[in-house]
């Protein structure tokens, strides 16, 4: 693509919505907001942006590139819709609530030369690069152990604000919903996962969908990972992710290093990004900022977009794992999932 200003349309401006608006906002120059549905962008642009419907922002001309920032349930489907209409995609996470739902996404960014990035904003946050530089640089030894607890609370008004955070089938629930980021930190620093066992309830709210998840991992390289997520303890604290290796080890907080033990590295500085354990939006759009910066920069090279499809596909088939091994309680392979996967190994 040309270095003329990527046109973006955002398909549902709630919450998340906005703060993708906002950090286009300061790419000005480079990204312009052309089309929006749900909101009025207009109010955080300073100019003019069309309010449209869903399928209008996927159609209009000037769009080249949708970001889908509606519930988790209809992520998959506005994703095709736009590859579909020649759009690039930026989707929020998670990229779909079903394998074969994100296999089809896959295959239809490849059959037709597009590029879909899953939002993974703390990917880009500067503790969380320097503990996956030193995991790859194999300072901190044989992993043997990692960790991530999302500890978090949402009181009853979260759930009734927006019904479709109480259903599974819509992307609620403490794992799909408040712990993707973190499940999806743990598999990109650590690597795959081979299999899981989890369980999980519905311990302190009234909605169709579990507030609380554990489930124990065992990774490719052997190293054993233990996963809960919660919006079931009060007043919520902030996510940490641990990892333990022969020479090493390491544990984060959102935003802070807690310890830092890795022999000949120095503990890294740390961003301003505030925890969300309890108000869902504190955590502000300088990760998405980010995202967006490198999206663009990719867009305007011709080079591969940061957390692309299937980078994004293994974070679904490592929830979908943890979801099936809680309803079912056997032992769950990550890479057996998805029919379409199926049929195109045999």
């Amino acid at each position: 693509m040309t270095a003329h200003p990527l046109g973006v349309g955002i398909v549902g401006m709630g919450g998340i919505g906005r703060m993708h608006a906002k950090a286009l906002g300061e790419l000005a120059g480079r990204a312009r907001l052309v089309a929006s549905s749900g909101g009025r962008a207009e109010d955080l642009m300073g100019g003019p942006v069309e309010r449209l419907d869903p399928a209008e922002v996927i159609a209009h001309p000037d769009v080249d590139v949708v970001a889908i920032c509606t519930p988790s349930g209809t992520h998959a489907a506005l994703a095709l819709a736009a590859l579909k209409a020649g759009r690039h995609v930026v989707v929020e996470k998670p990229l779909a609530l079903d394998v074969d739902d994100a296999l089809r996404v896959a295959r239809a960014a490849r059959e037709r030369g597009l590029t879909v990035s899953m939002i993974s904003q703390r990917r880009l946050e500067t503790e969380h690069v320097a503990l996956k530089k030193a995991i790859d640089d194999g300072a901190l030894g044989e992993l043997r152990l990692a960790t991530t607890h999302v500890h978090w609370h949402r009181d009853d008004d979260y759930y009734r604000a927006a019904p479709w955070r109480s259903t599974a089938e819509q992307g609620g629930g403490s794992l799909m919903n408040q712990g993707v980021h973190s499940v999806d930190l743990l598999r990109w620093l650590c690597g795959p996962v081979e299999s899981v066992t989890a369980q999980s309830g519905t311990l302190a709210h009234t909605i169709a969908a579990e507030d609380t998840t554990v489930a124990t991992l065992r990774f490719a390289s052997g190293a054993l990972g233990v996963v809960t997520t919660t919006t079931a303890t009060p007043p919520g604290f902030p996510a940490t992710i641990s990892v333990f290796g022969s020479r090493g080890s390491v544990e984060l907080g959102q935003g802070e290093v807690r310890r830092w033990d890795v022999p000949g590295v120095a503990e890294p500085g740390t961003g301003s990004i505030p925890s969300g354990a309890a108000e869902p939006l504190r955590i502000g759009h300088a990760g998405h900022l980010a995202q967006w910066t490198r999206i663009i920069d990719a867009l305007q090279t011709s080079s591969p977009v940061p957390v692309g499809v299937d980078d994004a596909l293994e974070t679904v088939r490592l929830l979908c794992a943890i979801e099936l091994a809680a309803a079912t309680g056997v032992v769950v392979r990550p890479a057996e999932l998805g029919q379409l996967d199926r049929r195109r190994r045999r």
